[in-house]
């Protein structure tokens, strides 16, 4: 087993890098964990999100040798834009997603959802909705991490060398965050109770498994640091 952290662009204005995961099971199946900003994005200077023609999800892809045809499963930890802004792309996918959030991102009527809705509500796309913790395969595990969104989750990868890894998505953005009670509130938290809940639960999950890494999704500073990719 093989992940591959990925620069999906940067947060325009603060700097943030927007981070998706691509992991090569031993299966042969290839998994990603979000898919970024929309790919219209690319280039365009009045964009909330700064994406080079490079950095893109198909581009980051083809980088290591893929497509997105190659792509077996996709999971979407929530259907915000900067997260789910292109699985409009991966139409051949199964899209992994919490229940809780795929009903949230149809019915609520959420500005978060609503915005970009065209690339990730479309009848050519192909949902898994799933409850709570759910093993996707062998050494890949849904962790739920509600808070964040309605329905947000999380991924616990076993990595054969490096030992677990955590991929927190917005649950954890920045390790700045990983205490619960000092972690801040947000305008972007569905629910702020249940975020910093989500976090204490997860930060007893990293001292129980032995999780050798977290992976945020918003650090800055973890990006500066972070390998190509681990085993």
């Amino acid at each position: 087993m093989i992940l591959h952290p990925l620069r999906l662009g940067t947060v325009r204005g603060e700097g943030l890098p927007i981070t998706a995961v691509l992991i090569r099971h031993p299966s042969g199946k290839n998994v990603l964990v979000d898919t970024g900003a929309p790919i219209e994005f690319a280039g365009d200077p009045e964009a909330p999100f700064e994406v080079g023609p490079d950095e893109h999800v198909l581009a980051r892809l083809d980088q290591l040798g893929l497509s997105a045809d190659d792509v077996h499963h996709v999971i979407a930890t929530h259907l915000d834009p900067d997260h789910a802004g292109a699985l409009d792309r991966f139409p051949n996918a199964e899209i992994v997603v919490q229940r809780r959030e795929l009903e949230a991102a149809r019915t609520s009527g959420a500005l978060r959802y609503e915005w970009q809705r065209a690339h990730w509500d479309s009848e050519a796309l192909h949902y898994r909705a799933v409850d709570g913790g759910t093993t996707l395969l062998d050494g890949v595990e849904l962790v739920d991490s509600s808070g964040h969104s309605a329905g947000h989750q999380s991924v616990l990868v076993r990595l054969p060398r490096t030992g677990p890894v955590l991929i927190a998505g917005d649950a954890i953005p920045t390790a700045e965050v990983c205490d619960p009670a000092a972690r801040p509130s947000s305008g972007h938290d569905h629910d702020v109770e249940a975020a910093r809940q989500s976090t204490r639960e997860l930060m007893r999950l990293v001292a129980e498994q032995g999780i050798a890494r977290i992976l945020h999704s918003h650090d800055a500073e973890q990006w500066r640091d972070l390998r190509a990719s681990y085993d």
